[in-house]
């Protein structure tokens, strides 16, 4: 019943038949994980403007978003259903505006010491946060969008350090 251990790039939650399940952990060592994640949500200059200031009908869009994000990757193994549940050690989610490219950042970033990584808790954060501006904006731009959700770094564990190429970020 236990996972065998898989080469890189190789499916880790699927079986021998194809069927998903979750990754035995209980082999792996305990080490230092952290990842970095990134959403985008595309504004008008009008709302970014307003987000900036704190002028939008919800309130503060960037300290409700940061707080929905933490939340989130707490909570990630009950979302996403083969994520094993972690003791995180830290959760933050900071927002950037930027005015004149229309665009609301999130930058997550979480971490454990633990058998396992922390990519999907700072995915979420990210992704929550992102939908959490998109909520707190809806009532002055029905059309902002949330143009990417993207790991930029991840660190610790087996396949040690990754970092998103540059021109790709």
């Amino acid at each position: 019943m236990g996972g065998s251990v898989t080469g890189p790039g190789e499916l880790t939650h699927l079986d021998e038949s194809g069927s998903a399940r979750m990754v035995d952990v209980g082999d792996k060592p305990a080490t230092e994980r952290r990842a970095v994640a990134r959403a985008v949500v595309r504004v008008t200059a009008q709302t970014a403007v307003r987000v900036a200031a704190g002028d939008a009908p919800k309130g503060d869009v960037i300290g409700v978003a940061r707080i929905a994000g933490i939340q989130a990757a707490k909570r990630t193994s009950e979302l996403i259903p083969l994520c094993h549940p972690l003791a995180l050690s830290y959760v933050g989610v900071e927002g950037e505006i930027d005015v004149e490219a229309g665009e609301v950042r999130l930058l997550a970033e979480a971490r454990t010491t633990g058998p396992t990584g922390v990519e999907m808790e700072a995915l979420t954060a990210a992704s929550v946060a992102a939908l959490t501006v998109y909520d707190m904006i809806k009532g002055i731009e029905r059309g902002a969008r949330i143009a990417s959700v993207t790991l930029l770094e991840k660190s610790g564990g087996r396949s040690g350090a990754w970092r998103l190429p540059a021109e790709d970020a």
